[in-house]
């Protein structure tokens, strides 16, 4: 079911919320705990209920085997084996409906196996929920979960307005929420609140789904692409992008808001970031920490260690050699299969590899630079950071949203202007068409690098787990406000006829 869906905003939420309210009154956590794990099914199951046996699947296995690693304190090694166990088999999960009939395919091109396989239905939301429950298993093994309910383990995993693309929780954050009282009490404020985020994610996706019309026609055509529709193809998928995400995000946060659940931030306006660092800082925030935790930090601590064995001091991470092993080779990795996680692609694996290389070159920068570089603040520097950033992650994305690298060369080829710089003559003929796209993707950026963000706007209200910082318009709970957000919410809701899904629902 998607968020902007008339079945979900007329009729799913309305129901749960109010059966949430009535049971939570009356039973308080006994009653409305098990009505939102139901009502998550049922949101899960509305677009194909015959995946709803892999998600029931998946949480019993994983559940069963994080008790298991539980009860195996103080034996280490029988911990590991039931870690390598779940882990394995989420994993096996994941690559036979993501990566297998690809891998086969790759495999049969080069004659190296005969065997092949149609590409499965891919079940929506399984990289999140299977992620979700990976750090569950490695938490439970280091010792730091707490709680331990299966009531709470149900929500965690499937509450439905992070189920299908995020944000990818951790259980210190969501299973205490979940295992608390003032969380079963219907609150006012929080409804208001959680409306007023939605509202503005709504409005969003449907900006998304506008910008959507200016970059698709560009890519299904990228070998004939001019200069300047090579550019608004690949300016008007940005601006899909990080409007489309960033609207998703939203009404995630509202909604949970509506059951007085907090999420962590996901999304803290990326293209104002100065580095790529700090995109990757702002970028799917909870993928971010979600691979520095589990992948990241483990592979650098596992050189470090090395190092240190071989008495190598810890100074050394400066020298060359000592930065190549401690920062590129676990940020190589880290990167490359943040690339392939979202899909099977040779594109998702270049965007990886890009990624890394920028990342590495940002890195080495902060490392190496001349000192003189590193007290200079002006506001032009900062503009120039900004702008090499952009243009970094543009390029990764023409990369991420073409379907062959063939086509990324061509659309990166027509930016350049290898193609010519004058549209063919027909299409002068959409001059006012080419006008309004241009003056479509001026707004978007106009927004995404000026304006203040959701979380920014509601600060004052915490309106995600983490403290926001932010000047200028702070939402207040007056006339002036709800007619400004009645009126942004009402656009969201004449624009779902038109509306797509979700960009990250397919990974």
């Amino acid at each position: 079911m998607l968020f902007n869906s008339y079945a979900f905003v007329f009729c799913f939420l309305p129901v749960t919320l109010a059966g949430f309210a009535v049971l939570a009154r009356v039973s308080g956590r006994a009653g409305a705990a098990p009505w939102l794990v139901a009502a998550s099914f049922v949101f899960y199951g509305w677009w194909n209920p015959a995946f709803l046996p892999l998600l029931s699947g998946s949480i019993a296995f994983n559940y069963a085997l994080a008790r298991m690693i539980g009860r195996a304190g103080g034996r280490p090694r029988v911990q590991s084996a039931l870690v390598v166990l779940g882990i394995g088999c989420d994993l096996a999960a994941l690559v036979y409906y993501k990566y297998l009939a690809s891998i086969l395919g790759f495999l049969r091109l080069h004659g190296w196996s005969g065997v092949t396989l149609d590409s499965p239905t891919l079940p929506l939301g399984i990289s999140f929920f299977t992620f979700t429950q990976i750090g569950f298993l490695l938490d439970t093994r280091n010792g730091t979960v707490q709680e331990r309910k299966l009531s709470s383990y149900l929500l965690f995993v499937t509450f439905f307005p992070h189920l299908i693309a995020g944000p990818v929780l951790h259980h210190r954050e969501m299973m205490p929420q979940f295992a608390a009282p003032e969380t079963y009490r219907l609150s006012g404020e929080n409804i208001l609140v959680g409306l007023t985020v939605f509202a503005i994610g709504l409005a969003k996706k449907v900006l998304a789904d506008q910008l959507s019309g200016i970059a698709a026609p560009g890519f299904s055509s990228a070998e004939r692409l001019a200069l300047l529709p090579a550019w608004q193809a690949a300016l008007g998928y940005s601006m899909q992008l990080y409007f489309d995400f960033s609207g998703y995000s939203d009404m995630a946060i509202g909604t949970a808001r509506l059951f007085n659940v907090r999420f962590p931030a996901n999304f803290n306006s990326p293209y104002k970031a100065r580095s790529i660092i700090e995109y990757w800082q702002r970028w799917h925030m909870t993928l971010t920490r979600y691979l520095t935790l589990y992948l990241y930090n483990p592979i650098a601590l596992h050189i470090a260690r090395r190092r240190a064995a071989r008495g190598v001091p810890p100074g050394r991470q400066r020298s060359v050699r000592g930065f190549a092993a401690t920062v590129l080779v676990p940020t190589a990795i880290t990167m490359t299969l943040a690339g392939v996680w979202h899909g099977s692609g040779l594109t998702f694996l270049v965007f990886g590899l890009l990624h890394a290389a920028y990342l590495s070159v940002n890195h080495a920068w902060r490392t190496f630079r001349p000192a003189a570089w590193k007290s200079s603040r002006s506001a032009f520097r900062a503009c120039r950071c900004v702008a090499l950033t952009y243009a970094c992650v543009l390029v990764g994305a023409v990369v991420f949203r073409a379907e062959t690298l063939s086509d990324a060369g061509a659309v990166l080829s027509g930016m350049l202007g290898l193609h010519g710089v004058v549209p063919s003559a027909s299409a002068h003929e959409r001059v006012l068409t080419v006008a309004r796209d241009w003056a479509l993707i001026a707004f978007a950026a106009a927004i995404a690098f000026g304006a203040p963000n959701t979380q920014e706007i509601m600060r004052d209200f915490a309106p995600v787990l983490s403290p926001v910082a932010g000047r200028g318009w702070a939402w207040r709970p007056n006339l002036g406000w709800a007619l400004a957000f009645g009126c942004l919410g009402a656009l969201g809701l004449l624009g779902i006829g038109g509306s797509a899904e979700f960009l990250y629902f397919q990974f």
